[in-house]
């Protein structure tokens, strides 16, 4: 009888868990203006999912409220968005004998600070140019969007291509630098190049040192002295 009740009690529970989940939803997705659909278009552009896709994801995720102190004045600086396998319980699935349960991994877009979950896949980011409220009108330029892809965890490869692909090309062909007239001519602008493209080089070697590490393996000493009775049984063993 306890253990009935137990189990009705959890079903409505989850009821209520998923009635309270819908109406958040819902009131999230009023929230939505220009500056969300702007971020939605950008994913959506960046990651093969639909708009409607990450609209779902986005007004779905714990984090939610991370987006609207981005967007506040003052806010964060950064906006971080993970796009990787994750495992995911089936929700019929049975107990194993040793108490576990199947987990499947399964690729999934969620809102992350960067510091909570192992990066293993492709990051998305919004990044702030200043401390102005960012509105429907001037999110295209206070927001900049990019993307790097470290696949199965390999972070070294993921910015070497970022930065040696994307960032460096592109600082390359920019013609205004604010205050600095000289633009690519000035020499602070040239020694920061440069010093761009010794970290990338860097990077790169840091990279093949660790693919081209020796891997040691442990050895068990014991097989080979627990039976030496004479000096030809130490010979044989060196």
């Amino acid at each position: 009888s306890t253990v009935k009740t137990s189990i009705v009690l959890s079903s409505e529970s989850r009821k209520e868990l998923a009635k309270q989940a819908k109406v958040t939803k819902e009131e999230r997705r009023a929230q939505l203006d220009g500056r969300h659909m702007y971020l939605i278009s950008r994913l959506a552009d960046g990651i093969d999912l639909s708009e409607q896709q990450v609209e779902e994801i986005i007004i779905s995720d714990d984090k939610f409220q991370l987006v609207e102190q981005f967007f506040a004045p003052s806010g964060l600086k950064k906006l971080l968005f993970f796009y990787q396998d994750v495992l995911q319980q089936k929700s019929n699935a049975s107990l194993r004998p040793d108490g576990s349960t199947n987990n499947l991994p399964q690729k999934k877009l969620f809102i992350t600070t960067g510091s909570t979950e192992d990066f293993t896949g492709t990051c998305a980011f919004f990044l702030r140019t200043s401390d102005e409220v960012i509105t429907a009108s001037n999110v295209s330029q206070e927001a900049n969007f990019g993307m790097f892809d470290c696949t199965n965890g390999n972070i070294l490869q993921g910015l070497e291509f970022f930065l040696s692909q994307i960032m460096i090309p592109a600082l390359k062909s920019q013609q205004n630098w604010g205050a600095v007239k000289e633009g690519l001519k000035n020499s602070q602008i040239q020694e920061f190049l440069y010093e761009v493209d010794k970290f990338v080089s860097t990077l790169s070697s840091s990279r093949q040192n660790i693919e081209d590490k020796i891997q040691l393996t442990k050895v068990d000493i014991d097989i080979y002295v627990r039976n030496l009775q004479n000096p030809s049984d130490y010979i044989n063993a060196g």
